[in-house]
């Protein structure tokens, strides 16, 4: 008979091995995701400022739409008079190598949490820089508020939160929403650039529309939802979540956009909405 230990060894090979195959598959497809989608992250980003949060980052390619500039060493780097600190959550230890050196580029000093990351292999950055950034990797989701890692609720309250394309993956998005909102200072900023399910044809939210039958593509996506989910590491692309995040209250303020790209097929089943979301002040 198999021991509850073998049965957790396994299962901890098989995520470990599936973690691996997506971040392998994501070293291709982000640059052909990032072609899609940045025009719309850069109306977004700049906004971002203080003690920052990302949910998700993946291999943190939208840090070079943060605000930069010329710092005392003389290099072109994130402004740290805009951020002042950054703190990357990412449940995927196979991101991390290209994650850290996306940070490096960008002028941040990297290091990693010590509880979530013991992997001996994992290394902070050499010679760190004063004057840069910090920039904290820390292994886990907001997917359960009892298990958010301790270092997170430690730098707590966030000035700014952001997710790229993680809300489509959690388990529970309005959970992890409501984690969101209690990470926040009162008056901090959510951003998000999410992929969503076509918005109704009427939408008001939507400022390109491009003649896409939103009607057809939207039951395609409800359609192939239960294997895209699988095969793209828990990603659902039925998921409203510009309408989740407008609907579970908290917000003084919620003000997004929606478009309808058409630049091939996976497009129209991966429309976008974007923009953000405010914390009351009380």
């Amino acid at each position: 008979m198999v021991s509850a230990v073998a049965v957790e060894t396994i299962k901890n090979t098989l995520w470990s091995i599936y973690d691996w195959l997506f971040s392998t598959f994501w070293i291709i497809e982000s640059s052909r995701n990032d072609n899609k989608v940045d025009v719309y992250r850069k109306m977004v980003w700049p906004d971002i400022s203080g003690n920052v949060l990302e949910l998700g980052p993946g291999f943190a390619g939208s840090l070079k739409f943060l605000v930069h500039a010329t710092t005392t060493d003389g290099s072109f780097h994130v402004d740290p008079n805009v951020i002042t600190s950054y703190m990357a959550l990412e449940p995927n230890p196979f991101m991390y190598g290209r994650m850290q050196g996306n940070a490096e580029t960008n002028g941040f000093n990297v290091e990693y949490d010590r509880q979530s990351c013991p992997d001996d292999k994992v290394r902070d950055t050499a010679s760190p820089k004063p004057g840069k950034v910090p920039f904290k990797i820390v292994r886990g989701t907001l997917d359960d508020a009892k298990a958010i890692p301790e270092v997170v609720l430690a730098q707590a309250p966030f000035d700014s939160i952001l997710t790229s394309f993680a809300l489509c993956t959690v388990r529970d998005p309005e959970s992890s929403l409501k984690n969101i909102q209690s990470l926040l200072k009162p008056g901090g900023t959510f951003y998000f650039i999410e992929h969503v399910r076509q918005p109704d044809p009427d939408d008001k939210t939507v400022v390109e529309d491009n003649g896409v039958d939103a009607v057809f593509w939207g039951k395609v996506q409800d359609w192939i939802t239960p294997v895209w989910r699988i095969l793209g590491h828990g990603c659902h692309v039925d998921r409203r979540s510009g309408l989740t995040i407008a609907k579970i209250g908290g917000w003084k303020l919620v003000d997004y956009k929606s478009v309808r790209p058409v630049i091939d097929i996976q497009s129209r089943i991966m429309p976008l909405s974007f923009g953000k979301a405010v914390k009351a002040d009380s």
